[in-house]
């Protein structure tokens, strides 16, 4: 972590325990977000600014369709269809506790039916009807292609990383906004994130997810922006592979709704229950 001084460090790792240890609350309050410091202002600022892009600040539902390509072609046969309901949202002053957990059911292959997801800030359970309970499951454990577990829930950069801005760079015909990010707790799906956000949307336009050790573990586009949720929002993601450019998988999101699900939901039991 690039931090300057002890003291922050010890604020940042005590907030992070707080967290850990809290198996009882899925929820971050303000008090808690606010001991989240950053050191570079600027960088947060336009985080924050492309967290809400992503995702609203609100409970809201969506279609993922996960589809492999290999040498330019669609592999049809490993097609995977999710239904996600969020409740995403941070502390503010109309709330005194933020949200960030998903329920994600299977919805196809038929092989899938029943099998479902459940996370919140730090953890992740998994449930298949031949289990006789949801087990945990980490966020960087692959689901399909280049897609991991934590990709198929909306994330919280601005929470999740300490981030800096490295400079601008152009993005095609824009001008991008060039981030680094390192996570502040292990639970984060990636160690660390370079970062480009278009400097006049605060649209993001790329990412490249690094291991530990700095390597590129893969690179994702931002594509297809179009209206959704009171704002306009990326409809596709394209997760490169990181030696092979023509081994790629799509993420399109469809059906977006606001919709708040009842709190039982979201526990553990639901899973089993799921129709």
């Amino acid at each position: 972590m690039q931090i300057k001084t002890l003291a922050t460090l010890l604020l940042c790792l005590s907030a992070g325990q707080v967290l850990a240890n809290d198996a009882g609350d899925n929820f971050l309050e303000r008090n808690q977000a606010e001991q989240l410091t950053q050191e570079d202002q600027e960088a947060r600022r336009i985080i924050r600014l492309s967290d809400r892009v992503r995702s609203p600040d609100a409970p809201y539902r969506s279609t993922l369709t996960l589809l492999e390509h290999k040498d330019g072609k669609a592999l049809m046969d490993r097609e995977q269809v999710l239904d996600v309901s969020m409740r995403f949202y941070k502390p503010s002053e109309r709330r005194d506790k933020g949200d960030a957990r998903a329920l994600v059911r299977f919805l196809s292959p038929v092989r899938d039916k029943g099998k479902g997801l459940l996370s919140d800030f730090y953890k992740m359970w998994y449930y298949s009807p031949d289990l006789r309970r949801p087990i945990p499951i980490a966020k960087q454990q692959r689901l399909m292609g280049q897609v991991a577990n934590g990709d198929v829930v909306a994330a919280d950069f601005d929470y999740s990383y300490l981030s800096k801005l490295q400079g601008e760079e152009a993005c095609g015909d824009k001008q991008c906004y060039k981030l680094s990010l390192e996570r502040r707790w292990p639970y984060v799906t990636y160690p660390a994130i370079t970062f480009w956000v278009e400097k006049e949307t605060y649209r993001p336009y790329r990412a490249d997810f690094l291991s530990s050790t700095g390597l590129l573990i893969k690179r994702a586009y931002y594509k297809d922006y179009r209206p959704a949720l009171g704002g306009a929002r990326p409809h596709q993601m394209v997760i490169e592979d990181a030696l092979r450019k023509d081994v790629y998988t799509t993420i399109t999101y469809s059906n977006f709704t606001f919709e708040s699900l009842p709190e039982s939901y979201f526990q553990k039991e639901y899973l089993m229950r799921m129709e």
